[in-house]
């Protein structure tokens, strides 16, 4: 409840935001009628719209934006007509003579109300052609919303969190269309002013509908709003939301030290492993067929630092316990779109040597069966089919292995080999210089990045030039021709870059080639400089690379003392699709 609470006071706050500038025009070129059967079915159009393109684009992926691009054209298209209209009265008595004769017709067969339906109905096409456009700035709370449908699937609570959300923005809408109404008709009461009102409003229709169709909404408007609402609604996430119990998915956690043996606890039973598309290395397993066996299920995702860091100790127990008891089962959970594909997947574990069965986990059926909010995410079951042991994030590795003991113990085997196992990770396996790791995980994409400094903002889902700008600790920037969309930001043109500020030891990012699987060229620099020693295994000396599939890259890492340092990769071919910057 107090998560739709949340979305819901999440929605009101847009009427601060610069980012509902352009739909404005739209709602108050309807103040002069009746609220009820012009304002509210339209603000009602706007919010349910928003909510079906909002779900459809968190949870079905490309098809659906696709989709919804021809949508908004027909919307835009529909507005500024309406804009015209407004402007032109002529051109409005042309455009309504059919609508008016069919209007006659139909009230020979309607007693009353037949003709009084039709405002109400060409408001409610109005709201459903608004909720196409509008694009609210991607704040904390909408941002929330949108990864939990991603994670969670397509179900009702998305739905209705995204509804909330825009019920709220339509609250704050309808409050200012009640006291503009007001405003109108004194105005003309007092002025005689309401054919200019009128074409007033025709005018300013027609510049939301520019402002949006140029980008404008989700670029400059962006940009300004980020400023005066995440605090806003960060206080409402901080207020309205119990501190969670760990840091947000994919975040590296530091672990606590392990239970002691003999007090582990039954944390409740296996849950079920159906769901999968489909199991590498192994058949499908399922919980049942497992009983007897202690089993250790790893959730994690190929180009996560976190996952990667922890694969290691995995593949160390699992080789090491093979044959007195334990099974280890991987569960991929894909963070972006590329993670889905079961080839990129086959690749990396064959890369990461991986030999125990993995779970293509791709509906998140088995995440959602363990109730999991981590990558990376170890449940310990015993022989009886109990969870006995959680452990969330990276760290305490002795202490998960001597669960892993005490579990095959109580299941009866003698010969549980004692000790630790060894383990030598390297490149972006190893362990993180968490004492120097001052900057944080950061998405490209709109939909989750943050600090980003290129002058104008983001342009969404657009061609665009941009500037690096002048970026300061934790802060990134834009160089060249880029479309920037939800989960990525695609470059269009040779000789684009990304700059970043940041103070680790090893900087990774998340990268793929152009959608056609041409390979893309690139080289980085430290303080202008190439990066000589501090190269990471993905670059050479000199700091050249290539993109050669969609993972994780390691560009750096820093030979020496670690301070703030300014990374900057040019990439020499068009194409590459940037995900996310991850330290260690």
């Amino acid at each position: 409840m107090l998560l739709f609470l949340l979305a819901y006071l999440g929605g009101v706050l847009t009427i601060v935001s610069p980012c509902i500038l352009p739909v404005l025009p739209f709602v108050f070129a309807r103040a002069d009628r009746p609220f009820l059967s012009s304002g509210l079915p339209m603000l009602v159009g706007m919010a349910a719209t928003f909510a079906i393109v909002a779900t459809l684009a968190a949870v079905a992926g490309g098809w659906a934006v696709a989709a919804n691009e021809g949508g908004r054209i027909a919307a835009i298209v529909l507005l500024a007509l309406f804009g015209l209209t407004l402007l032109l009265p002529h051109l409005a008595d042309r455009l309504t003579r059919p609508l008016v004769a069919l209007g006659s017709r139909l009230s020979h067969s309607a007693e009353q109300g037949g003709t009084a339906r039709s405002p109400a109905a060409a408001s409610l096409l109005l709201g459903v052609a608004t909720g196409l456009l509008w694009a609210p700035c991607a704040g904390p709370v909408l941002g929330l919303i949108l990864t939990g449908a991603a994670l969670n699937g397509a179900n009702t609570g998305t739905s209705v969190l995204l509804l909330a959300y825009a019920l709220g923005a339509a609250t704050s809408l309808a409050l200012a269309l009640l006291v503009g109404g007001r405003v109108f008709k004194a105005m003309k009461r007092s002025l005689g002013v309401g054919e200019w009102i009128r074409r007033g409003l025709g005018v300013a229709v027609l510049a939301g509908v520019a402002a949006i169709a140029l980008g404008l909404d989700t670029g400059l408007l962006t940009r300004v709003s980020l400023a005066s609402t995440t605090s806003l609604e960060q206080g409402l996430i901080d207020r309205l939301q119990p501190a969670p119990a760990g840091p947000p998915a994919s975040v590296a956690m530091t672990g606590s030290p392990a239970m002691k043996a003999e007090a582990l606890p039954v944390l409740g039973t296996f849950p079920s492993l159906s769901g999968a598309v489909d199991w590498l290395n192994s058949p499908p397993l399922t919980a049942e067929g497992l009983k007897g066996k202690v089993v250790l299920v790893d959730f994690w995702t190929y180009s996560c630092i976190n996952c990667l860091r922890a694969i290691p100790y995995v593949r160390a127990w699992a080789e090491k316990y093979k044959d007195q008891g334990l099974v280890v089962i991987g569960v991929h959970a894909p963070e972006f779109a590329f993670e889905r594909n079961v080839d990129n997947v086959r690749k990396a574990i064959a890369d990461l040597k991986i030999d125990y069965p993995v779970a293509i986990d791709n509906n998140y059926a088995i995440w959602r069966a363990f109730e999991n909010e981590y990558w990376p995410a170890h449940y310990f079951i015993d022989a009886e089919g109990r969870i006995r042991h959680e452990h969330f994030g990276e760290g305490d590795y002795d202490g998960s292995e001597r669960v892993i003991q005490q579990l095959l113990a109580e299941a009866g085997h003698t010969d549980v080999a004692g000790g630790l196992a060894t383990v030598d990770a390297q490149g972006a396996e190893a362990a993180s210089d968490q004492a120097d790791v001052r900057s944080p995980e950061t998405y490209l994409g709109s939909n989750r990045a943050e600090n980003f400094v290129s002058p104008g903002g983001f342009v969404q889902d657009a061609s665009h030039v941009y500037a690096a700008g002048m970026p300061r600790l934790n802060q990134w920037g834009l160089t060249g021709d880029w479309t920037v969309g939800g989960e990525s930001a695609a470059l269009n043109r040779p000789d684009g870059g990304i700059v970043y500020r940041f103070h680790a030891r090893d900087l990774h990012l998340v990268l793929g080639p152009a959608a056609d699987g041409k390979q893309v060229r690139f080289r980085v620099t430290i303080d202008g400089q190439a990066p000589g020693d501090s190269h990471g295994t993905d670059t050479d000396a000199a700091g050249r690379g290539i993109v050669t599939g969609q993972r994780l890259y390691q560009l750096v890492r820093q030979d020496g003392p670690v301070a703030d340092r300014t990374f900057e990769i040019r990439f020499l071919d068009p194409g590459v699709q940037a995900f996310a910057f991850t330290f260690g």
